[in-house]
């Protein structure tokens, strides 16, 4: 049995508006899987329904065959579209507290915390509150929470956003050693030359579903690039936007 996560007909209707239907897919061991969609297509709502934030009105999602509890969620490393750090905590209080949340001991959560600040280049930054950094220090913090608790998938949204270039190569570099390490890594992102770049496979989702699975690299099958199949699968598509 592998730790793969599994995404088996998840439903999500809001009223008259249906954000999610029927979506379908999976996300392998040590893959990484770029989740790509117009906005409004229904990305985060799947990523929320994955990490338990909304519950569906249909489907169930597995990690390692078997359906996801609030046990096994802890194990999922998560980073929001919309960033959920505390402004007025310091960036290491705040990176070990939320290891700490996440089960591991005082001595480990400070080991981590250094380890994950050091990496991704801002532990010099370790005391000031997270209100007084960059946008894109921001970022990198945020992504250090979502890997400071040693997480055994990652769900990432828009994890490249507002990241300057070298930014940008520490965070690939960064979801390859995860998904060399045999880590299921999905992650959304408007930025296809980087889907392109670093993925295995694509997932396109439109009007809350997904309308195409394709290979990205590694098939020998790829003949066009990841932007030119979204946009033929967006206008050949026939659902509702």
């Amino acid at each position: 049995m592998t730790d793969g996560l599994d995404v088996d007909g998840i439903s999500k209707r809001y009223g008259e508006v249906v954000a999610l239907r029927d979506m379908t897919f999976d996300v392998r061991a040590g893959e990484l899987y770029g989740f790509v969609g117009s906005n409004g297509a229904g990305k985060t709502t799947a990523m929320r329904v994955i990490l338990g934030v909304l519950a569906p009105d249909a489907g169930e999602v597995r990690w390692a065959g078997r359906p996801l509890t609030l046990s096994t969620r802890r194990r999922i490393g998560y980073l929001p579209e919309e960033r959920g750090l505390y402004p007025k905590m310091t960036v290491g209080s705040q990176l070990t507290y939320l290891a700490r949340l996440h089960g591991m001991s005082a001595a480990a959560a400070k080991a981590s915390t250094d380890r994950w600040l050091e990496r991704l280049d801002v532990a010099g930054r370790r005391d000031d509150e997270v209100q007084k950094l960059s946008l894109g220090n921001q970022q990198r913090v945020q992504l250090a929470a979502s890997l400071v608790h040693d997480p055994r998938v990652l769900v990432l949204d828009e994890p490249f956003s507002g990241l300057d270039p070298v930014a940008v190569d520490v965070m690939s570099e960064v979801l390859r050693e995860k998904a060399a390490e045999g880590i299921p890594v999905m992650f959304s992102s408007h930025q296809l030359d980087l889907v392109e770049r670093l993925c295995d496979r694509v997932g396109i989702v439109r009007g809350g579903r997904m309308v195409a699975i394709e290979p990205v690299r590694g098939s020998g099958q790829r003949r066009t690039s990841v932007a030119d199949l979204f946009r033929h699968v967006v206008s050949t598509d026939g659902s509702d936007a």
